[in-house]
């Protein structure tokens, strides 16, 4: 499992011209979900997304997190994080089925909630062409691998 984690001041996703979730200032997180993806997988990057000291405090950098702020976080499941270059086409076959890959989400989405605040917790909607708007604050910008938990 992959997360792609983005600190932001505000984010949105749109479908189909209307504005379907939106957060303050949190984090935004694109969550890509491999074939052979567990529990334990969907708890690691979980914990990490909640309790990675990404906020500054006052004078001090780098030692709140989201969770510790009690910012808003708003999920965007993306398939592509699991691509590979067949030279220069994209092969997308270590993404997890499309079915099994919702009910993961879900199921992980609703770990996180129960770690955390439903209500600070946003998606965007699963299988959709979805237009995400974001302004990063900082920059900042985190990649987490499950299966890679040092580096990425």
């Amino acid at each position: 499992m992959r997360a792609v984690i983005q600190r932001v001041n505000h984010a949105s996703v749109t479908v189909a011209n209307e504005v379907i979730s939106k957060i303050g200032k949190g984090l935004m997180v694109l969550i890509g979900i491999e074939r052979n993806d567990t529990k334990e997988d969907m708890e690691y990057i979980s914990r990490k997304v909640l309790n990675t000291k990404i906020f500054d405090e006052e004078t001090k950098y780098w030692n709140v997190s989201v969770k510790d702020k009690n910012y808003e976080i708003l999920f965007v499941s993306q398939f592509t994080l699991y691509h590979k270059f067949k030279g220069n086409k994209l092969d997308f076959h270590c993404a997890m089925k499309t079915e099994e890959a919702r009910a993961f989400f879900d199921e992980f989405v609703n770990f996180t909630k129960n770690e955390y605040a439903a209500d600070k917790i946003q998606t965007g909607e699963f299988g959709a062409m979805m237009k995400v708007d974001l302004e990063n604050d900082g920059p900042v910008t985190i990649i987490v691998d499950s299966k890679n938990r040092n580096t990425v």
